[in-house]
């Protein structure tokens, strides 16, 4: 083979080669436009270096996924079979294919808060379905649609790349584009290196937010040159979520919670065929999927009662001290013994029933919420359906736990917001966050999406998906997983220090 600089094999390859450059940068900056939609997926950053790095990790790691993608598959092909016209249609249909493979991994992400994965195929493939199956034929448009609209602006951008090479290489643009890469990647990994040494969460809480994003960390790069102070970083990341010296510290001023909307009852069961009974023949009553609760019944109740983690559960608790007149809430017949129920049951806005031991007196016009508690061979939590004609309660997607039920009828249906807020650690369901904490027979449970993790004291942890069940194969998000416990310590006193 010829391969001298006035070969033919050589001219063509080398003009592919430069060909292949300004087609990759075309893609760049569609892949820029598409993975942006990472960026809103989770909470956004809160400080200005935050959002500096968030922003130039997203420009250079998607060129960096970008280029090496063109490495690997258009580039060996230009080399290996440098026939123009064919090496254009390939790498238009390599380009698509890659484009969608994105797509479809950002629309996982956003739904499901990970990236696609083997382990967790099955879970993926259920929410896929689900999304066909509620509207199939407008599904199957928009999917053709976009397949067909990138493949057409791979071909356009192909042949314009081809068709104005010359004038192309005269621009001075992809020297200037490539130091700004390469230095906003540099930028992007020393930042990382920083944040990661010095435990600045609100960068490092971005390292899964990419697909194929491994950042290079403090404890690898800084220990092996003895730069290090390894026993600072291991405090600054050291999980601890012992609740046997912490009590509830509630507000000094409690905000007033006066209502004149309708009471809500709220039953609950202790098996599921007592459930199904009651809402047979009730079709006002809608059921909503994943409810996650603990399966500890005590553990359980005390989210639903006191709208907080039962990492604030103690042997004094009977009822909530954000509700001293019992005006609000009431317990009747449950788990958790309420002394001042019998005597304001009538005035209380939110009345709790077991279900299973009381004779329930139904009325359609009234307003109410029903579950059953786990089933005893259940694991630490539980997956369950709720029944409610609650309007604040319906059409909910994603995860529930019992401590948000309370909370939303609180701050919503009451309009009692200020008093939620101020002594409840759950979160609206009428608003969009998908995060979320609980505590229960030791284990630390965090949600994210339909993640959820279970760290127990040990350190041992596993990822399941909330919907499914299924075991998700992922490292350990430490950043999320320490503010999950900054939030779960949000009322904590800690008595041993007293």
């Amino acid at each position: 083979m010829n391969l001298s600089p006035h070969s033919p094999f050589s001219s063509k390859a080398s003009q592919l080669l430069s060909w292949g450059h300004w087609f990759t940068f075309a893609n760049i900056g569609l892949v820029l436009l598409i993975s942006s939609s990472y960026l809103f997926a989770d909470k956004s950053p809160t400080s200005l270096l935050g959002w500096f790095y968030m922003v130039i990790t997203w420009i250079s790691h998607t060129s960096f996924i970008t280029f090496s993608a063109f490495v690997l598959t258009i580039f060996p092909l230009s080399m290996v079979f440098p026939y123009p016209r064919h090496i254009r249609g390939m790498a238009a249909i390599i380009a698509t294919v890659g484009i969608c493979v994105l797509s479809l991994d950002a629309f996982v992400y956003f739904q499901l808060g990970y990236h696609l994965n083997f382990s967790s195929l099955s879970d993926i493939i259920t929410v896929l379905g689900k999304t066909i199956v509620s509207s199939p034929i407008i599904t199957a448009i928009i999917s053709i649609g976009f397949m067909v609209f990138i493949f057409a602006l791979e071909l356009i951008a192909g042949n314009h790349a081809w068709r104005h090479l010359d004038k192309l290489k005269c621009f001075k643009f992809p020297r200037y584009a490539t130091g700004l890469l390469v230095s906003c990647f540099a930028m992007s990994h020393s930042i990382h290196i920083w944040a990661d040494a010095n435990a600045y969460f609100d960068i490092t809480k971005q390292d899964n937010v990419l697909p194929l994003s491994y950042p290079t960390t403090a404890k690898k790069l800084l220990a092996r040159h003895d730069l290090l102070d390894i026993e600072h970083y291991q405090q600054a990341t050291e999980i601890h979520f012992d609740n046997s010296q912490n009590q509830y510290q509630i507000p000094h001023t409690l905000p007033s919670c006066k209502s004149s909307n309708e009471p809500v009852t709220v039953i609950y069961f202790e098996n599921q065929s007592d459930l199904k009974s009651f809402t047979h023949n009730k079709p006002e009553l809608v059921s909503v999927p994943q409810l996650i609760q603990p399966s500890d019944h005590q553990d359980a109740l005390f989210n639903l009662a006191f709208g907080l983690p039962a990492y604030y559960q103690t042997a004094n608790n009977s009822h909530p001290s954000w509700d001293p007149d019992s005006h609000i809430l009431t317990l009747q017949h449950s788990d958790i013994v309420d002394s001042k129920s019998d005597k304001n049951t009538s005035q209380a806005l939110i009345s709790i029933i077991n279900g299973s031991q009381n004779a329930i007196d139904y009325n359609k016009q009234g307003y109410y919420f029903a579950f059953s508690l786990a089933d005893l061979q259940s694991d630490v939590v539980f997956s369950g359906t709720y029944y409610t004609n609650v309007p604040s309660l319906q059409k909910v997607m994603g995860f529930k736990q019992l401590q948000d039920i309370t909370y939303t009828l609180l701050s919503t249906h009451f309009t009692c917001a200020k008093l939620a807020e101020a002594t409840m650690i759950a979160r609206n369901l009428t608003h969009s966050r998908s995060e979320g904490v609980n505590f229960t027979q030791g284990v630390l449970v965090a949600l994210k999406k339909d993640r959820i993790t279970l760290v127990k004291r040990d350190g041992s942890y596993e990822h399941i998906s909330g919907a499914e069940g299924f075991a998700i194969e992922q490292k350990l998000d430490v950043p999320f997983l320490i503010q999950s416990i900054k939030t779960l310590k949000k009322f904590s006193v800690d008595t041993s220090t007293k």
